[in-house]
């Protein structure tokens, strides 16, 4: 049965996207069939993966508010086992327009039900606010990986998305769970990054993962070669940072990569 995991942080510059796009193409690696379903207007884990947003005819907009079967919008990318539900920038009009909708929280769920089974991983990449669009991609997932990065004000607004998701837990997906806290963007030479690590996990304990991903300059670069890091330097920090991320994440949920 197919896991949905949105990523989301309404913070922007905390490596969301960068850990979506690399998440799931490692769990692609690592042979799990993962689509990528990217739900932020900006389009960047689309481009991030090579699919340019302007060639985009048909996304995830189309899917909820014109009930357009998500099945056509699929595209294949270069890394194997890896596919992408795109978005385009009409997307922040998605807000508006649901407003009226009847049971409105609910359209990506309904979307994405038919064919959830058919993949091993579904990952969301969250716009960074906390609007509509993201609330249906809380309602859909089975759990949400919150990215914090290692620098000053790490935990600002990190209160106010924990109140939401408790918010969808109660009203809208009572099964949401919190797959985890990811510290991002660790700089080994700053003794603030290090504080920010102690914090992070003197307040959260249990619920930050074990893996942390480095600053690094190859995974940086990825996005603007519309790669992922696996596909862009496979030896580098960054690669081996999200394949560990994708070993914990399959132990966590008890299930053995063919890779192992």
């Amino acid at each position: 049965m197919g896991k949905i995991i949105a990523i989301a942080n309404q913070k922007g510059g905390v490596g969301k996207t960068t850990t979506a796009i690399n998440l799931a193409a490692s769990l692609a690696v690592l042979e799990h069939k993962t689509l990528l379903i990217d739900a932020d207007p900006q389009a960047n884990a689309t481009s991030g993966v090579g699919i340019d947003p302007k060639s985009v005819e048909t996304s995830i907009y189309e899917c909820i508010i014109d009930n357009v079967d998500p099945k056509t919008v699929i595209v294949e990318t270069e890394t194997p086992n890896l596919f992408l539900i795109p978005a385009h920038i009409d997307l922040v009009g998605a807000e508006i327009e649901m407003i009226n909708l009847s049971e409105r929280e609910q359209m990506m769920r309904k979307a994405l039900a038919p064919f959830k089974d058919e993949y091993d991983f579904i990952i969301i990449d969250c716009s960074p606010s906390l609007g509509l669009v993201t609330v249906n991609s809380l309602t859909a997932a089975d759990s949400v990986i919150i990215p914090v990065q290692c620098e000053y004000f790490a935990l600002e607004g990190l209160g106010k998305l924990l109140n939401t998701i408790k918010i969808v837990q109660t009203r809208l997906n009572p099964d949401l769970d919190i797959e985890g806290i990811l510290l991002t963007m660790f700089d080994t030479r700053l003794r603030l990054s290090k504080q920010v690590v102690e914090e992070v996990k003197m307040h959260f304990q249990d619920m930050v993962f074990n893996t942390i991903i480095n600053r690094n300059t190859r995974l940086s670069e990825a996005p603007s070669f519309g790669k992922t890091i696996i596909m862009h330097d496979a030896g580098s920090t960054g690669s081996v940072n999200y394949l560990n991320l994708a070993r914990e994440i399959l132990e966590k949920n008890h299930i053995i990569t063919q890779n192992d």
